[in-house]
């Protein structure tokens, strides 16, 4: 494998992912292969695609990118979806950075729920290529993403992309983390 791999995207819907369910696991198995060892249960694959399942159940505007090799290996996986005014992404938010900041309508905040590439082909800017294939076509004002402190390698790259931390956030999923709450203006530029 080289250090630069070409890649090809292909974007889905709600519906469309979840007809390409088994490569979302997959992705999500060669991704995070030290978590899932990990035993904890937020982390299991069983607890994964059940948030998959429940992410792409609702008629939220569903956004699934997932990155290819030029013979059709699939590499890693980004998605997310406009919070809408019954959103309960904010839900558990420790502090509100500022007056309206949880306030939604459906067109101000893109949440970025997953990004993950499978083992062999991270260091290679993959990571960042999903982000920006996901976002770039994005019409709302800013986007959101919540990351745990203690993955710094993700930390470190979120940064680096322009995001900046607002707050803290322990989501209702059962064993779910305290996650900070990272913002990014868009569009990209």
């Amino acid at each position: 494998m080289g250090d630069r791999v070409e890649l090809t995207f292909r974007r889905f819907n709600a519906d469309q992912a979840r007809r390409i369910r088994n490569i979302v696991e997959e992705i999500y198995r060669d991704s995070y292969t030290e978590a899932i060892e990990s035993g904890d249960p937020f982390d299991s694959v069983e607890q994964f695609m059940h948030r998959f399942d429940a992410y792409t159940s609702r008629s939220n505007g569903f956004d699934h990118v997932v990155a290819y090799t030029s013979d059709g290996e699939p590499v890693g996986q980004t998605w997310g979806w406009p919070l809408g005014p019954d959103s309960a992404w904010w839900s558990s938010l420790q502090d509100e950075p500022e007056e309206g900041f949880t306030r939604e309508d459906g067109k101000r905040t893109f949440a970025l729920s997953e990004i993950m590439v499978r083992r062999p082909w991270t260091g290679q800017g993959i990571a960042h290529a999903l982000h920006n294939e996901l976002l770039r076509h994005r019409q709302e004002t800013r986007a959101t993403l919540l990351v745990n402190p203690e993955n710094t390698r993700a930390y470190q790259a979120y940064t680096s992309w322009g995001w900046k931390r607002v707050a803290q956030l322990r989501p209702s999923w059962p064993n779910a983390p305290l996650f900070d709450v990272l913002i990014l203006n868009l569009p990209l530029s």
